[in-house]
């Protein structure tokens, strides 16, 4: 798509970054933000954001590697999330290639989303670039002290 660069994350981008998290439905503070992308590990986690021509952030996609014992090394996005003003324009097809790519490097064998039910226009998006629903699960969260 014309216009649309990828590139990783920088400090100066943390309040954008912390806006579309909020829209994604996780609200959050740019200091915190800045923690969390200090605290992943370069070789297992990856931020990409996308700019316009002029370098400002219009979305990211948070990919990391998923190890398990059950099955092969994958990969799984964390979140993807496109700024609601530049929504439907191809931003997030080269988020999720490059997230692609991230993981092929690796020898991932999937990459793996999870979306929420209620996401329907996702759901279109990901069906969209070839995903499939491989099953249902629930998330069960307990806040530790």
């Amino acid at each position: 798509m014309e216009g649309v660069r990828v590139r990783p994350p920088l400090p100066t981008d943390a309040p954008t970054l912390a806006a579309l998290a909020g829209e994604l439905g996780y609200p959050t503070s740019a200091e915190a933000l800045l923690g969390r992308l200090a605290a992943l590990h370069p070789t297992d986690a990856a931020v990409i954001v996308s700019t316009d021509a002029d370098d400002v952030p219009t979305g990211w996609c948070h990919v990391e590697l998923r190890r398990t014992l059950v099955e092969p090394l994958s990969a799984l996005i964390v979140g993807l999330v496109i700024g609601e003003a530049h929504r439907s324009g191809g931003i997030g097809v080269e988020l999720l290639g490059a997230a692609e790519r991230w993981a092929r490097a690796r020898g991932c064998e999937r990459l793996v989303v999870a979306t929420r039910i209620a996401r329907e226009r996702a759901h279109r998006f990901y069906a969209r670039e070839g995903y499939e629903v491989s099953k249902t699960s629930y998330f069960l969260t307990k806040v530790l002290d």
